[in-house]
């Protein structure tokens, strides 16, 4: 059964960053998705339809770039953004559980699960992360393993490794 078409209009915008390009995709509702890679953007264009997708910037874009620029700078440690993730109600409410792990600290999948009194979900949570449509707004990357390694990020482990040490210095 194929699930009917969101009938959203989506705008996406390109933004630079010290961990590279990020691509924005927002509806009238926030922000439902930070993509890291070119083929990521493009598989959405392809999935929304082009004529549902505005390029380019628009006010609400606008502030979520304000925000992640002053993230990078350093002057922000939370933020204050409406977001229109795209999930099952478990992956929202691990996604929701991911804001309240506190700016440059870091948390285990486990500790995760029992956040959301699902302590054997744990792998579960690890998948839900992985699907995090919002990543450093929606700081999966404070997520580690148990053992304190780093596990798999949208961006990369060297973009992970590089949001944890920021977070830690400011």
């Amino acid at each position: 059964m194929r699930t009917p078409r969101d009938t959203s209009r989506y705008t996406i915008a390109t933004i630079a960053s010290p961990v590279g390009p990020l691509h924005l995709l927002g509806t009238s509702r926030g922000l439902a998705a930070l993509l890291w890679s070119d083929l990521d953007a493009e598989l959405a264009r392809v999935r929304i339809g082009a004529d549902q997708l505005d390029e380019g910037a628009s006010s609400s874009m606008a502030e979520v770039e304000r925000q992640l620029d002053q993230y990078f700078v350093g002057d922000r440690t939370e933020f204050d953004l409406p977001l229109d993730p795209r999930g099952t109600e478990f992956q929202l409410s691990v996604w929701s559980s991911l804001r309240e792990i506190p700016y440059g600290v870091t948390s285990s999948y486990g500790q995760q699960a029992r956040s959301i009194n699902r302590p054997r979900a744990v792998r579960a949570v690890a998948a839900a992360n992985g699907r995090n449509p919002i990543s450093i707004i929606v700081p999966c990357h404070r997520v580690i393993g148990a053992n304190g390694s780093l596990t798999g990020f949208a961006g990369g482990l060297d973009a992970k490794a590089w949001l944890l040490e920021h977070e830690r210095h400011r």
